[in-house]
């Protein structure tokens, strides 16, 4: 009885301060996509051999997204219709930049190396043709189609701190990842405040220094990539200390995607504690935005997703909030096992079925646009 009373708590307090809105509005903010970090199930077999351990979904799952993760996600996501006659869309939270790991291998893993995204399908399309011949073409028409609008989730999906440090001790597990042109499978426990893939993770607050270009040059790849500017930030692993807001914000970044109660690294271990709201202003001009809702389908907590998912939507409503539904590419990712996108994407499709029967004045959006509208009040 504790837990759903805690999560009601939670889904309440969620709502409860900041933009508010008459309009119901969806959002799919969806996390990680464009990166690499499982190959192909030939690759976990090795790594599997190799004894490195299975810690997450994950490190099981989560691939770059196939041809047919793109075709199955588009028609589900199509079948739909809100007030507007429009069909619900995803906000791919995506990288522009992976790991080049043919590079790398030539240099003799002594260096890291890295590629735009469509460098990496174009190769892949060769390694693996019928996973991925013609998936960055689908990407190009899901953004035409407004089926995608991407947003900016860093250059790459991986401390660079983290991975230099294990490079250079020639660290085993690493180096099998990246032979296996993966990278999944990576312990960070000898790391107290950096996770391996939080790329702006730090111990010393003055690391943020290294990290400013770095984000700059990861925008810039952004617009290359995915062919216009992003506006709308969310930190690999939530995770970002407040020193590098402005080089967002002077970059074209007007919203950041934060965490609710958020526990910041001030370096050497020290967290400071804050609560967001969704409207919060930053000192540099940063407009705040937390996801109030939760949809993972093929993460096992013994729990009906569609249903769970949908009493949070209402709390949302009912605080004439937007419902910014949290998810991970992982959930719609069939590469290693078909069953899972499967399963991923029923419960989307029953979510949204649901969604358009009880609300039928819902209105699917793109995470910036549904915060451009809040901000500038047009949905009052």
């Amino acid at each position: 009885m504790v837990r759903p009373l805690i999560s009601k708590i939670i889904s309440n307090l969620k709502n409860s301060i900041g933009w508010k809105t008459n309009r119901k509005i969806i959002v799919f903010s969806v996390d990680d996509y464009g990166n690499v970090r499982l190959n192909s199930a030939q690759a976990r077999k090795n790594m599997d051999a190799a004894g490195m351990k299975v810690y997450s979904r994950f490190d099981a799952l989560d691939t770059l997204e196939t041809r047919q993760d793109l075709e199955q996600l588009f028609e589900v996501l199509s079948s739909v219709k809100d007030k507007n006659g429009r069909h619900a869309v995803f906000t791919p939270f995506a990288l522009p930049c992976n790991i080049d790991f043919e590079k790398m291998e030539a240099d003799n893993y002594e260096t890291f190396h890295f590629e735009t995204l469509p460098n990496t399908y174009n190769k892949l399309a060769v390694e693996q043709p019928e996973a991925y011949v013609g998936a960055w073409d689908l990407w190009k028409y899901g953004i035409a189609k407004g089926l995608l609008k991407p947003q900016f989730h860093g250059r790459e999906h991986l401390n660079l701190t983290v991975f230099n440090d294990k490079l250079k001790k020639r660290d085993e597990h690493l180096l099998t990842a990246l032979k296996n042109k993966s990278y999944t499978s990576i312990s960070d426990e000898e790391y107290p405040s950096m996770s391996a893939f939080a790329a702006l993770d730090f111990w010393d607050v003055k690391e943020n220094e290294a990290l400013k270009p770095i984000l700059k040059e990861g925008l810039d790849y952004f617009e290359e990539v995915y062919g216009y500017r992003s506006t709308y930030f969310t930190p690999p692993v939530f995770s970002i200390h407040h020193s590098l807001f402005k080089v967002l914000q002077s970059n074209g970044v007007k919203f950041l995607d934060l965490a609710l109660l958020r526990a910041e690294h001030q370096g050497l271990n020290v967290y400071k504690k804050s609560f967001n709201y969704i409207g919060k202003k930053t000192a540099d001009g940063l407009t705040v935005m937390v996801r109030n809702v939760v949809f993972e389908p093929t993460e096992d907590r013994g729990i009906d997703w569609v249903n769970y998912t949908m009493k949070q939507i209402e709390t949302a409503f009912r605080w004439k909030k937007p419902a910014i539904i949290s998810s991970h590419r992982v959930n719609f990712c069939g590469h290693i096992d078909p069953q899972n996108r499967e399963k991923g994407l029923a419960a989307l499709k029953n979510l949204l079925d649901a969604i358009v029967k009880k609300w039928p004045d819902v209105e699917f959006m793109a995470a910036d646009e549904m915060a451009v509208s809040l901000r500038d009040k047009k949905y009052v």
